[in-house]
């Protein structure tokens, strides 16, 4: 199995690490449009295998399709990362037309990947990847909510002091620090709901807390996070290529799912060969409903922006 990750940063090259080190693929590529970036991030990683044990084989290009040739799932992390200050709103312009053409250049060499975008703002690069290329939906897959609810997850293992693994937590609607929904109520420690160990008032930090968890680390780092997001993107192709068809809340293309059209938001789906292989309706109550229509609109709103790129 081949990956492709288009762009080589801190989210890119972390990526690329925890595939290789977890065997998730036979075959990493790493591109970047910065000389000998790519393959020096390539090299560094290799020079972990014999300390480590994998057997993955990591190859960085500048700015070379062809030798993406064949690869299964297509990760693109390219564009320019949030500074202190700026939100993921404020990148579209800048990332949309890099975002765009990552995607038909991939596509000529792989025309049957499954392409996974994690650009900022990402429902939105999401969208323009889908309505840019033509391709079916279950093809194009938004990160976010496989990082925000993560990060949840964290977040409510502190405040009940328990290990994360042992947590069942998801967030969805837009990635972004006002449009996401972290769901406290579905959320349950080893079968049993957190409401009956935390109060009310500890579960609304806790969820306050989620949706500017990435703001937070920009913040305190100066830029994006990117060890997170980058196990957030493993974690999300290793269900595609071992068709482990895991429940995972990703930004897709919805029509009539949760009432609303021709947005990709944060939903919860099942991940497999197929890419989205099902989106799942779970029961939202009445103030969930309020909150997820809330954020369509929020997202769709982002989407105008695209209109002069899409024509």
């Amino acid at each position: 199995m081949k990956v492709t990750i288009v762009g080589a940063g801190n989210v890119g090259a972390t990526c690329a690490d925890v595939i290789s080190y977890r065997g998730i693929a036979s075959e990493v590529v790493l591109l970047d449009i910065k000389e000998g970036f790519a393959e020096g991030k390539a090299l560094d990683i290799m020079q972990c295998a014999t300390n480590t044990g994998f057997n993955t084989k990591v190859s960085g290009v500048t700015n070379d399709y062809s030798k993406t040739a064949g690869s299964d799932v297509v990760v693109i992390t390219s564009g320019i990362p949030r500074k202190p200050g700026m939100t993921r709103e404020e990148l579209i312009g800048i990332n949309a037309g890099i975002v765009k053409t990552v995607a038909e250049n991939v596509l000529k060499f792989s025309p049957d990947t499954i392409i996974v975008v994690v650009s900022n703002p990402m429902d939105t690069m999401t969208y323009l990847a889908l309505k840019s290329t033509g391709l079916p939906k279950n093809r194009i897959i938004g990160m976010g909510g496989a990082l925000d609810s993560s990060r949840f997850r964290t977040y409510l293992s502190l405040a009940l002091d328990k290990p994360a693994n042992d947590i069942s937590a998801m967030v969805i609607g837009g990635h972004g620090d006002t449009t996401m929904i972290p769901l406290t109520r579905l959320a349950s420690y080893n079968g049993i709901p957190v409401t009956e160990f935390l109060s009310e008032e500890v579960l609304q930090k806790v969820a306050a807390d989620t949706m500017v968890g990435g703001a937070t680390l920009t913040g305190l780092l100066g830029t994006s996070a990117w060890y997170a997001p980058g196990a957030s993107v493993a974690f999300l192709v290793d269900s595609i290529l071992n068709d482990q068809k895991k429940m995972i809340a990703c930004s897709v293309f919805v029509e009539g799912e949760y009432g609303q059209n021709d947005i990709c938001i944060g939903v919860p789906c099942i991940i497999g060969k197929n890419g989205v292989e099902e989106i799942l309706d779970i029961k939202l109550n009445d103030q969930e409903k309020t909150l997820f229509a809330k954020s369509a609109d929020a997202v769709r709103g982002m989407n105008d922006a695209l209109k002069s790129i899409l024509v």
